[in-house]
């Protein structure tokens, strides 16, 4: 009953923050300020601008799983994703206490929880290299276009726009309908065009390209920015390759260690029973599953797409 109890809480808990848009890290600091008034002197003012604090942790998590579910064009999926999560955190506890081990009802609860956030991280990576080989493959025929005779970055895109796959298509075509259409400064419609696409050398594309509005002899220097991409391509599949054997042993790892539980209770029950019923065995478990979780929040980070930094 106590369990249940604590279930219901934890759904209405969450279904609270869901219909009121509220983040728990704005009510653990709307919080905080009752428990602990902030320091609004000038002095601590001016100390805060200065260090400019970057999110870590779960808040840097959730804000990059938040963020790539917006630049996908699935921002909306964030609060089943969120939902699912909550789901999986009922699971994993519920499973460690089926099992009566204690000390693994937390790791099993966040970790599952935190799953579908490292899910999408993954996916975001694959999401980023279509991306690149998209942008490479537009840039590329845009700024031969660009650079032959004297076509206009207008005339050089609508040339090349039947060519383009989405998802970059979309965002060309976006710049070609407010150009036309709603305003017909062209420099500010190239600004517009930054936020169409998350990506250095494509930002670093646009400023070039705005620049050789005003001077037309600098058009010479996207070629060179334009082969970055193609720099980044190459590169990003050494790597891949590179990190394809350790990847697979540690896929590897994980199934051996999680295959040794059922598989010990047929070599050895003793040691089965040691491990399962013992508070030895079972701070054991903890500590195997937290060291799994762990090792994936470091494969996510670690296994990310090469970008370009300006």
């Amino acid at each position: 009953m106590t369990l249940l109890v604590t279930i219901a809480f934890l759904l209405a808990v969450t279904g609270s923050f869901i219909l009121l848009s509220l983040s728990p890290f704005a009510f653990l600091e709307g919080l905080a300020a009752y428990v602990k008034p902030k320091n609004t002197s000038l002095k601590s003012r001016i100390e805060k601008s200065r260090k400019n604090k970057q999110p870590k942790g779960l808040k840097l998590l959730f804000m990059e799983t938040k963020e790539v579910l917006r630049v996908t064009g699935k921002g909306g999926m964030f609060t089943v994703l969120c939902i699912l999560s909550m789901i999986l955190f009922v699971v994993g506890a519920l499973i460690a206490l089926t099992m009566k081990n204690t000390y693994l009802v937390p790791v099993l609860a966040v970790g599952l929880a935190l799953l579908p956030f490292y899910y999408v991280k993954f996916t975001a990576g694959r999401h980023k290299k279509q991306i690149s080989t998209e942008l490479e493959t537009a840039l590329s025929i845009i700024t031969t276009s660009y650079l032959r005779g004297k076509n206009t970055i207008i005339r050089a895109i609508e040339e090349n726009q039947p060519y383009l796959n989405p998802p970059v298509a979309e965002v060309f075509r976006s710049f070609l309908l407010q150009v036309k259409l709603i305003n017909s400064n062209t420099k500010e419609a190239l600004e517009g065009l930054k936020n169409g696409v998350d990506n250095a050398v494509f930002h670093e594309w646009v400023d070039a390209v705005i620049a050789c509005q005003d001077d037309y002899n600098l058009k010479s220097t996207l070629p060179p920015i334009v082969s970055k991409l193609s720099d980044m391509r190459v590169v990003s599949a050494e790597l891949d390759l590179l990190l394809f054997e350790p990847v697979k042993e540690y896929i590897t790892m994980i199934l051996l260690v999680l295959g040794i539980v059922p598989l010990m209770y047929f070599l050895n029950k003793a040691w089965y029973q040691t491990l399962m019923y013992t508070e030895f065995g079972k701070v054991l478990l903890a500590i195997c599953g937290a060291v799994i979780f762990v090792s994936i929040a470091a494969v996510a980070k670690h296994t990310r797409p090469i970008e370009y930094k300006r």
